[in-house]
């Protein structure tokens, strides 16, 4: 049975504004430090750098991997770091998270764990494409159900799809062989959604901007950097990129058309051990 939605009161005419923010990877420990980071320092980074500016937002998206070592602490931080953002806060679970500690430990009264929001004239569903125990990332049947459902259910709302896995290949033969393991079953079929505007993941650590021609239109694929450390593009051995951590910005506007962008902290503080060979 298809749950209610967690809704929105804006205008179906507005532009809806989302920030979106995915693999911070943080500890128990707020010092401490994935691969030469601090996970919790470059977050707050993040955010500071968004609060900074005049950009605005409705709603913020965390697209998994909140927590590198599974405690609970890490996903406290995380929540204690948005809240200071005061605007709603809808995540999902990423490979290297514990679903069960995100329910009990991401609390608050802005922050929320269901899959379906409505906000102006679009549907976003908030995916799991997790196996538990496995890096990659697989499309199960219930997550086919809930879009088919949640369509029929808001038929004329345009639809954003968040996963944590990326359903395409990203032309890194390490990191590819963790991708969503039905990628292409899973964008053929929603490619027979009309409503189906665009999938938005995070897992691959860069930015990635690139359309799937289905077969009622074109859907935006869009991969965003992580807030801490990043992968080096099309790269065929694990190598990290010395660009800084970043968010990104979407604006979707009520005709089903999406304009975003890409925004990394700025400086160099945020340098990763190149001689890393793994996390």
């Amino acid at each position: 049975m298809l749950k209610e939605p967690v809704s929105y009161p804006i205008a179906e005419t507005d532009v809806v504004r989302l920030i979106q923010v995915t693999d911070p990877h943080l500890f128990a420990d707020p010092e401490a430090q994935l691969l030469g980071v601090n996970t919790a320092a470059s977050f707050q980074a993040v955010l500071d750098i968004f609060l900074a500016s005049d950009q605005q937002a409705d709603i913020m998206l965390a697209s998994g991997d909140i927590s590198q070592d599974y405690s609970p602490q890490s996903y406290q931080h995380f929540s204690n770091a948005v809240t200071k953002l005061d605007m709603p806060c809808h995540y999902l679970p990423g490979n290297h998270d514990d679903p069960r500690l995100m329910s009990l430990h991401m609390q608050g009264k802005q922050l929320f764990g269901q899959q379906r929001i409505i906000i102006g004239n679009w549907q976003i569903l908030m995916l799991d494409s997790t196996v538990r125990g496995k890096p990659g990332g697989f499309m199960a049947e219930d997550q086919f159900k809930l879009i088919d459902a949640a369509i029929k259910a808001d038929p004329e709302k345009h639809v954003l799809l968040v996963m944590h896995h990326n359903p395409i290949l990203v032309q890194c033969s390490w990191l590819d062989q963790h991708c969503m393991i039905n990628g292409d079953n899973f964008l053929q079929r929603m490619g027979e959604y009309p409503q189906v505007k665009a999938a938005l993941w995070g897992h691959v650590h860069q930015a990635i901007d690139s359309e799937h021609q289905g077969a009622n239109g074109a859907i935006h694929l869009m991969a965003t950097p992580s807030t801490c450390i990043q992968f080096k593009p099309k790269s065929s051995y694990f190598a990290l990129d010395g660009l800084q951590p970043g968010y990104r910005l979407l604006e979707l506007a009520s005709n089903g058309s999406i304009h975003t962008n890409v925004y990394r902290v700025p400086g160099e503080n945020f340098s990763p051990d190149n001689d890393a060979s793994g996390y």
